[in-house]
């Protein structure tokens, strides 16, 4: 009877860890969406906001 109850608990178990892996890498993946956005728009205010008579370049690579 033990052995029938842990076969039955071991898919249970994989999916419940496979619903968490998922679900980790989803918000993971949000957040860097939102983080690839707010960098995307710095550097735009960055080039459109460049101070006057510069050569072209606002940063200091």
């Amino acid at each position: 009877m033990t052995l029938r109850r842990l076969i039955t608990m071991v898919p249970l178990l994989l999916v419940l860890l496979l619903i968490l892996i998922l679900f980790g890498a989803g918000f993971a993946l949000k957040i860097l969406w939102w983080v690839a956005i707010a960098v995307l728009v710095l550097w735009l205010i960055g080039f459109v906001a460049r101070p006057k008579g510069a050569s072209g370049r606002w940063y200091r690579w």
